[in-house]
């Protein structure tokens, strides 16, 4: 039974056998992702007082420029979860390819890939705006004891077996899933310790928070622009609010929280979107879903789709059920 101020690594302990491959793999991997969040989180903290800010001078596999702290986040996170011998391969967004780990044996023995977007939300650092990380963990499809394969990373969202984020901002919170509910846990920096301070949390099936970029507006297909006035006329609860920050991590959790709709759907300028399937809406889908919400990409289930590349995007629109089912609803009237 969860209990709040429980410890992160108390609650791992007495949940684990909930995860149906239950070997304390799982745990050391969450516990490694803790443990690297927390070196990211010191550098956040830093930004400003030293040279961390700023772009690094280069461009991602994205075609996106660097930050210096998307590269330390990067590094950190891939460090810690290689010495650890945890997991036998690991893609991140910063990375053109996947990265195969052999443990110190030089087997290939672990179970289990991760996916990661080290630094969510990158370009806000400069301006103090919170920012974080988001994972996703996978059980790898080829034989245990070979090197990972392309298609231990290319699955469906529906086959996750753990995702999470971690929010850097006023306070610091890692909020994850292994398919039995979200429970956010908040980092105490006196004691380096993260406290369940938001057990078993959901979306309100209804809210009145939406989230886009309204400067994309002219873009958007006919049905998002119609859903769009349908949030500003003045009938029953509405007009909802506008909120946008720009950071995925935080625009969702405040909607998880609030109630609200997410939404970064194609546009004529971006026809597949632009967020990452595999780095930012898979793990997003899988804990919108487990809270009570919904994660499409405009009129399909987000962990239906099937990835076909490493870095592919998609169109993403999540949050409380029934605002969902709105939106899908006009876009499924006009979406071109």
């Amino acid at each position: 039974m969860a209990r709040i101020n429980q410890t992160l690594g108390e609650f791992i302990i007495e949940n684990q056998s909930e995860f149906q491959y239950s070997s304390g793999e799982l745990s050391r991997l969450i516990n490694s992702i803790r443990l690297a969040a927390k070196a990211v989180n010191h550098e956040v903290n830093k930004a400003g007082l030293v040279d961390i800010t700023g772009s690094a001078g280069e461009i991602n596999t994205q075609g996106e420029d660097q930050q210096k702290l998307d590269v330390f986040a990067n590094d950190t996170f891939i460090r810690t979860l290689t010495n650890r011998e945890i997991v036998c391969g690991i893609a991140s967004e910063e990375n053109d390819d996947f990265i195969t780990i052999q443990g110190s044996n030089n087997d290939h023995k672990n179970k289990y890939v991760v996916l990661i977007d080290p630094l969510d939300g990158s370009s806000n650092i400069d301006v103090n705006v919170s920012v974080g990380t988001i994972f996703s963990v996978y059980r790898r499809v080829t034989p245990v004891g070979t090197p990972v394969q392309l298609k231990d990373f290319l699955q469906p969202g529906n086959l996750q077996v753990a995702a999470g984020y971690i929010v850097y901002g006023t306070s610091t919170m890692l909020v994850y899933t292994t398919g039995h509910g979200v429970n956010g846990f908040t980092l105490n920096p006196a004691l380096g310790t993260y406290y369940l301070s938001h057990p078993n949390m959901q979306f309100p099936e209804d809210g009145n928070i939406y989230s886009v970029n309204e400067g994309n507006y002219i873009h958007f297909p006919k049905g998002i622009k119609n859903y769009i006035k349908y949030c500003q006329e003045e009938e029953g609860d509405r007009p909802y609010t506008s909120r946008y920050i720009g950071s995925l991590v935080s625009d969702i959790h405040r909607n998880m929280i609030k109630g609200g709709i997410y939404m970064y759907p194609k546009s004529s300028k971006a026809n597949n979107g632009k967020l990452r399937l595999l780095y930012e809406c898979n793990p997003m889908a899988f804990i919108v879903e487990q809270a009570g919400g919904r994660a499409i990409n405009g009129d399909t289930r987000i962990m239906d789709l099937q990835p076909t590349e490493l870095h592919q995007r998609v169109p993403f629109i999540c949050g409380s059920k029934n605002m969902v089912d709105t939106a899908e609803e006009f876009y499924r009237a006009d979406p071109d």
